[in-house]
Parts: C-alpha cells; structure tokens; sequence
C-alpha cells in the first residue's frame, strides 16, 4: 500500500504524522511511504531522517495525495485539503466529527473511508489512540492556565502553589478521564487546591485512596459542579463522550459566578466543549474573555510540544497503521475496536456518536 504523510497545516500545528521509525516499519513491511516535503521540520525530524528510514519526499500536497492510498495525518482536514482528496481514499486521523459537519458532509460526499484516532475503542472503554495526547493535553492544561492566572496574561495575579501564609490557587477539574486524572495529577504536584468531578463513582473512590485526601473529589450534580466552580481560580475542561457532542457542564450562568480574572481551560472543544461560553481558538489568539472571565479553547494543545506529541502518537498509532496498511479496509472488519475507528465509509456515517450528534442516519458495520 502508499501510505501519504502531509505536513500539517492548522494554525501552529508542528507535529507531523508519523515518525522516521513508523517509516522504517511500514517499509520493511514491504509498503510504500511518502511524506511532503519538510513535514516534519517543526518536530525536529528532517527530511534526510525519512530518506534514511526509507521513505520518498514529494514537493506538493496535491501530488502526495494522488499518489497516495491512505492518508496518515495528525489533525482533521481543512477545506483547503478538500480538493486533494481522491474519491474512495483511506483516512487516518484524529477527525473529530461530532462539531464538525461541513467535514463531515464532504467525507460522504468523496465517499472517504474516514477512521478517527480519537473512536478506536477497547473492550474495557479506553481509548488507545487518543490516551497519549489526553495525557498531554491534560498535563498542559495546568500549565496553561497557571500561565494565563498570571496578571501580565489577564489573570488574577495568581500563584496556584501559594505561598507560605498565603493559600493556594483552587483548581477544579471536570471529567476523570485521561485529561482529568492528568490534569489533577499535575495540579497536585504544583500544591494547588483540587478537586475533581465525575460521575463514575467507582473512579472517585480510586483517586481518593491514590491521593490520601490531597484530591478533593466530587459527584457531578448540576448543583455541585456550578457550587465548585464560581470557587475556582481554574477550571479544566475534560469531559469527554466518544465520537459524540460533548455536554455542556458548565452554564454561562455559572461563569457569571465566577471571580473575573479567573481562568477556563477547556480541553473537551475538540468535540464542542463542556462549558456553554467556549469556542475554538488558536496558539496565535489562544484567549478570549466572558464575564472577565479567560476562555482557553486551543483545538491542539499538544501540538505545542510537537516533538513528544509526535513521537507519543506514532508509538499508539504505528499498530494499527501497520494492520490497516497489510489488511486494507478488511483490517477494521476483524477487529472489533479498530472498527469503532470507522467513521464514514462508501458515502454513509459509520459511527453511531457521530451521526447522534449531526443528526444523520448511520449505517455501523458489524465485524
């Protein structure tokens, strides 16, 4: 198989979809790699690095892809890639479709055989794929907001450590997932005060006994997530429902609540977000304000530290990539958590979640 790697061209995406070492696998395995020239520049990995592992470097996007069978990306298309696209072509990505329908209308309508990172599913409910960025993004959401707290940056003027006599910053984190339990973990390193909400009782009780009363933890109720939140300095966004509309937790009503100069980091946006007032913003204008409020709504928040995003994502994705390109299409049929990637396919929305959220009929196959 020609398996395509485009340089990435979101505003300050740096990471690239595949590593020399991906490269090197896929070619040993007897398949056929390109990558457009200087894709992974940004990253840190020249184009004579892909050379040595045995790929061929095109000039132009519109060449990669005509030439190409599977496209193997980081982020979502953009409508100027539309147009590169071949009818009845394999993508792989994280595609985030549920806020996304113009995307999704032209997968359909090129009848592209769309997989997302982000839906591939195992038996016990995770989510291999999408694991490692979560754990990045959750990471940096602490940093970011810790960064966006200061006044320079139109925070607070708040330290969330503390300092002696001086209490620490209140940090309330929204999901117990792979960015919830990131975040916290790093908010509590940096000795602020944290709680966690969820409604996965059996995980409350796994992170109170791991954290020995440093982590507050709470049951999701309307009322005490908006309780929690008109108290905190920073709140983490990290609600997440596979392949579907995140909901929104948090109202523009209790935003109002809150202390202006306090800060939202919102790492669900990629799937809509869980607070009413947030959308999508960029690393170039990465803020905006509600109520005094700081809105942080950047769609790829670890491809600020694209060279450990990079490789983290080619070590989860490489195994699939490597089945799909030995199997082609019939790789997802016999394996049950990689058919839950299949977004669309010969024109139709694969994915219940998705097609819930855009209100189009699914037709999911069964493996």
């Amino acid at each position: 198989m020609v398996i395509g790697v485009p340089r990435e061209i979101k505003v300050r995406e740096y990471r690239v979809g595949m590593t020399p070492a991906g490269v090197h696998a896929l070619v040993e395995d007897g398949h056929t790699v390109l990558l457009e020239k200087g894709a992974g520049e940004a990253s840190g990995i020249g184009d004579q690095d892909y050379l040595h592992a045995g790929a061929g470097i095109i000039d132009s996007a519109a060449q990669l892809y005509a030439e190409s069978e599977l496209i193997a990306k980081v982020k979502e298309p953009l409508p100027q890639e539309y147009p590169f696209f071949r009818e009845g072509q394999m993508l792989f990505a994280y595609l985030h479709l549920a806020p996304n329908p113009d995307l999704t209308r032209f997968l359909l309508e090129r009848r592209i055989t769309g997989i997302a990172y982000e839906t591939v599913q195992l038996d016990d409910g995770s989510l291999p794929l999408l694991f490692p960025m979560s754990l990045i993004a959750g990471r940096m959401a602490v940093q970011v907001g810790a960064h966006f707290l200061e006044k320079e940056n139109g925070g607070k003027g708040l330290l969330l450590s503390g300092a002696p006599g001086v209490p620490p910053g209140k940090v309330v984190v929204l999901g117990g997932g792979a960015v919830g339990e990131n975040a916290a973990r790093l908010a509590v390193g940096a000795k602020a005060d944290v709680t966690l909400v969820d409604i996965n009782l059996k995980k409350l009780t796994l992170l109170d006994e791991q954290y020995e009363g440093r982590l507050k933890t709470l049951f999701s109720t309307p009322f005490n997530v908006r309780e929690a939140v008109a108290a905190a300095d920073l709140v983490i966004g990290a609600v997440l429902i596979p392949g579907g509309k995140t909901p929104h937790l948090v109202t523009k009503e209790m935003v109002a609540e809150m202390t202006p100069g306090s800060v939202i980091v919102d790492v669900s946006i990629d799937q809509g977000g869980c607070v009413e007032t947030i959308h999508p913003t960029t690393h170039e204008h990465p803020v905006y304000e509600v109520n005094g409020v700081l809105h942080y709504g950047v769609t790829n928040i670890p491809g600020a530290v694209c060279r450990t995003s990079t490789f983290a994502l080619t070590n989860t994705t490489l195994p699939y990539l490597r089945k799909l390109a030995a199997g082609g299409f019939d790789a997802l049929l016999g394996d049950r958590a990689f058919l839950l990637g299949l977004n669309t396919h010969a024109g139709k929305v694969r994915h219940t979640a998705v097609a819930e959220a855009l209100d189009l009929p699914c037709e999911p196959l069964a493996g």
